[in-house]
């Protein structure tokens, strides 16, 4: 069969289909085959009775606007009904260009009708709509016909297909730049979890400058330690993204290296997981050299365990005849090429924490107590430091827009000043990298005297946001320092019941935007100062 050649225009021919049927008859298996659309078979495949498994195949032509170039043709022995879900799963995951299943009719052997299928362009609709029609919107069935009956234009047909494709997604990239993504969470707890953690990470998305096309939910007893969500469920989501022609993939928890490996070889689609989302929006967000250094060394640190490679040229020397090589590997070149950033930077970090610890010291000699506002990411933080200080800082209602600190004087009711710290946003489940290359930054903290700890008052997930800064303020040490809870926003949240939650958290109102709700904040302030000042004195 490696031998036999299709003419370009022609799916399939009556003769080389009946030399499939009566093989597969003979031998009572599946017998398929990817042809090219010269027309060459490279590829036969022999399966069993129900279904054949197509091997990995080269995706490295495949484009948004382009299919496999190849179409599979194999036989049905069983009497299926028209193409099966697995037909169809191969068809989108391998972007093929055709599935034709041939029915083998049980008694002699010939070939029956003719089942055939194809992948739709996707059609943008007004904004950011697609029109989609369910599970089979994304393919076109052919009429079932006898192989003689086949009258369509191969190559006309699938040049027409590209040309549409091609041209939907030029006109999507003209009317909005943005990439679009699918959020995917699976959790082994419950589901009102998880949906909270996917709302945060919309938010995430929706900062990072992504479009969120769908949000997929999956419950498991036990995450699957290689795709995390399982091989069937990964297949769904892929085939999900090409009918919403989604760009990206991204998952609400940190991926391991081999995760990635293995999603990514599933996949054309970009992945990310939540740390690589975090860790994006920063690099957007830095402004100052010392911000670009801490986000720069978060990255490389976060890419060290995940630069891998494939094919000859990323392998290891082996050694031996035939094994010998000129030396070191790309792959290995850019892991030591890595490594020597982190070196490089990790020492202009700790230049910035000498000339740091040196202002501290000065401010410390005029005896200028240090207040720092902290809390999750979005509470208000700026737009409080901008209300108590008259000041201008950059304040938006989107997570993380502050990433430098911000250090400023207040002149409290009794003629005493402070110096008051705008600090970076927290969010559960903080990568790790990113608090050790934040910890120049973070050691403003260290030499506080009190901590505003700052809470969105109408956020839905107060408490999980609430505990979960205190959790980091214990990873880094800090809870050794007074803090005042604060509530921000009140002005969102019903009168009896911000007074209800004020009692419950013994926290004290506020709404930033209005400043004469600040008077009573600012008199709170000076008198925990004065009590640590006098308590500090006596012992």
């Amino acid at each position: 069969m490696y031998q036999r050649r299709l003419p370009p225009a022609e799916i399939v021919t009556p003769d080389f289909a009946r030399q499939m049927t009566e093989l597969s008859h003979e031998v009572g298996r599946q017998i398929g085959v990817l042809v090219d659309r010269k027309g060459h078979v490279e590829h036969v495949i022999l399966g069993d009775a129900t279904r054949i498994v197509l091997p990995a195949l080269d995706r490295s032509r495949l484009g948004k606007s382009r299919f496999n170039g190849l179409r599979c043709i194999h036989t049905h022995l069983r009497g299926e009904a028209g193409l099966t879900r697995d037909d169809l799963t191969d068809l989108a995951l391998l972007r093929l260009d055709l599935m034709v299943a041939i029915d083998v009719e049980s008694g002699s052997g010939l070939p029956g009708d003719v089942h055939a299928a194809h992948l739709l362009p996707i059609t943008a609709g007004s904004g950011d709509e697609l029109n989609i029609d369910g599970e089979t919107g994304m393919y076109r069935f052919l009429d079932p016909c006898p192989v003689g009956r086949l009258e369509i234009d191969f190559l006309s047909l699938i040049e027409s297909l590209e040309a549409e494709m091609a041209r939907n997604r030029g006109m999507r990239k003209a009317s909005d730049q943005r990439e679009r993504a699918i959020l995917v969470s699976v959790t082994t707890g419950t589901t009102a979890e998880a949906r909270d953690s996917l709302d945060e990470l919309r938010e995430l998305a929706t900062s990072g400058g992504l479009v969120t096309l769908d949000e997929i939910i999956q419950r498991r007893p036990s995450l699957d330690p290689r795709t995390l969500i399982g091989k069937g469920k990964l297949e769904e989501i892929i085939i999900r993204s090409l009918q919403l022609g989604a760009d990206i993939m991204v998952f609400d928890r940190e991926l391991t290296p081999s995760q990635v490996r293995a999603i990514t070889a599933a996949t054309d689609l970009k992945v990310l997981d939540r740390s690589q989302l975090i860790l994006d929006i920063f690099a957007q967000r830095a402004q100052t050299s010392e911000g670009r250094i801490q986000v720069e060394l978060a990255q490389l640190k976060y890419m060290l365990p995940r630069l891998t490679g494939s094919g000859t040229e990323m392998s290891r020397l082996m050694g031996g005849i035939g094994g010998r090589g000129p030396g070191e590997t790309k792959l290995e070149v850019d892991r030591r090429r890595v490594r020597d950033r982190i070196t490089l930077l990790e020492d202009k970090l700790g230049h910035v924490r000498e000339s740091r610890q040196q202002r501290r010291a000065a401010r410390q000699r005029r005896e200028m107590p240090v207040v720092s506002i902290v809390g999750y990411t979005n509470a208000g933080k700026s737009t409080l430091l901008n209300a108590l200080t008259n000041s201008q800082v950059t304040a938006e209602q989107r997570m993380f827009a502050t990433l430098d600190p911000t250090s400023r004087r207040l002149r409290l009711p009794q003629e005493q000043e402070i110096i008051v710290n705008d600090t970076v946003g927290f969010i559960r489940d903080l990568p790790r990298d990113l608090l050790s290359a934040f910890k120049a930054t973070l050691e403003e903290m260290e030499q506080s005297d009190l901590l505003i700890h700052l809470v969105d008052a109408a956020s839905p997930q107060l408490e999980s946001q609430v505990n979960s800064v205190r959790r980091i303020l214990v990873e880094l040490q800090l809870d050794r320092i007074p803090r005042l809870l604060v509530f921000n926003k009140t002005d969102l949240v019903d009168p009896e019941e911000l007074s209800h939650l004020c009692e419950t958290w013994n926290a004290l109102p506020i709404a930033a935007i209005r400043r004469e709700t600040l008077d009573r904040l600012s008199r709170e302030i000076e008198e925990r100062l004065i009590y640590r000042t006098t308590s500090l004195m006596v012992n």
